[in-house]
């Protein structure tokens, strides 16, 4: 039998760290490995006595251990402790197949996981898993645990072409309108020698992505901006240190070329919008770019990029760990 599992750097509230095993317990991960990238003791105490949840307090202790020659054993970058803990699983699992995730990232299954992990050929050493970008529901009619998501096209001009019809003002600006990555995660197959699990991407003796196969079938609910007021309290940190740093290449370059160096990149964009018209305007990209209203629901939906998904996370805590976390 094909087992999995999933591996996540955490820094979150007690809540989301639970709502995010929860929803992947029920989907059948048979280990979830968690690096606490700052303490949770209600979240540790709730999940103390869950066999299949594994949880490691990167404190200092964890980081001289992992790293004893460096002078700063924890890296200063997420990113760099996303990688030394994704590594550090990799290593130490009783999966075939690891899934290197965020916590506000979650599986969604048309078919049984094993089941398509399993029917990947022995060439395949990962398997790429596309990402749909949540949506905002705020002022619209959903029913409760119904969220919205969006897709874009993976062909490049395609994408361009559907993403300025779907977003007249800042279409020209985004990457299939989406604010966070359109490159989605990787499943990787474990036990492999010289394996390099990142973020996007593995890498195995100098070969990113050996023998690459799509999973159709599983795709990955980001939660990354379905609220404005939890993207508007993000903002900021993402621009100093997350996925909107001013060093980062513009969203809009074709895959391979070089981007044009008068295009934003989303920290640029933030600011010029910001310094333009203050909060009101960022209100204004927000709503054009990330609210599920029906006029954008009808854009997305013609060309099948609109869908609904029954992420019920409250009713998924409930049932995995009781009333108290409703």
């Amino acid at each position: 039998m094909t087992r999995w599992g999933i591996v996540a750097t955490v820094k979150a509230t007690a809540k989301e760290i639970i709502s995010f095993a929860a929803h992947h317990l029920e989907l059948g991960a048979d280990e979830i490995h968690l690096y606490l990238d700052c303490p949770c003791p209600r979240a540790e105490e709730a999940l103390a006595d869950q066999p299949k949840v594994k949880i490691v307090n990167t404190d200092a202790k964890y980081w001289r251990m992992r790293r004893p020659r460096e002078e700063h054993q924890r890296p200063p970058m997420h990113q760099a402790r996303q990688f030394a803990n994704a590594k550090w699983a990799y290593m130490h699992n009783d999966v075939d197949w690891l899934i290197h995730i965020d916590v506000d990232e979650f599986l969604w299954a048309e078919k049984d996981i094993r089941e398509q992990l399993s029917a990947l050929p022995a060439e395949a050493l990962c398997a790429r898993i596309r990402p749909l970008e949540a949506m905002s529901t705020e002022g619209q009619n959903f029913p409760q645990g119904q969220l919205p998501f969006k897709s874009a096209a993976l062909e490049w001009d395609l994408r361009r072409q559907q993403t300025r019809e779907f977003y007249p003002t800042y279409g020209d600006f985004l990457n299939g309108g989406f604010l966070s990555h359109l490159a989605g995660k990787m499943a990787v197959r474990t036990n492999q020698p010289d394996m390099m699990v990142r973020i996007h991407n593995v890498i195995q003796n100098g070969v990113q992505n050996p023998g690459e196969a799509e999973l159709p079938d599983l795709t990955l609910c980001h939660l990354h901006a379905y609220d404005w007021d939890q993207w508007r309290k993000s903002l900021n940190y993402r621009r100093r240190k997350g996925s909107y740093r001013a060093e980062l290449a513009p969203p809009v370059a074709p895959p391979g070329t070089k981007p044009d160096p008068d295009a934003p990149n989303l920290n640029r964009l933030f600011d010029e919008i910001e310094a333009s018209g203050g909060e009101p305007a960022l209100r204004a990209f927000y709503d054009e770019v990330c609210l599920a209203t029906p006029e954008l629901q009808s854009r997305l939906e013609r060309f099948g990029h609109f869908h609904l998904r029954n992420l019920d996370l409250q009713a998924a805590r409930v049932r995995q760990f009781g009333p108290d976390w409703a």
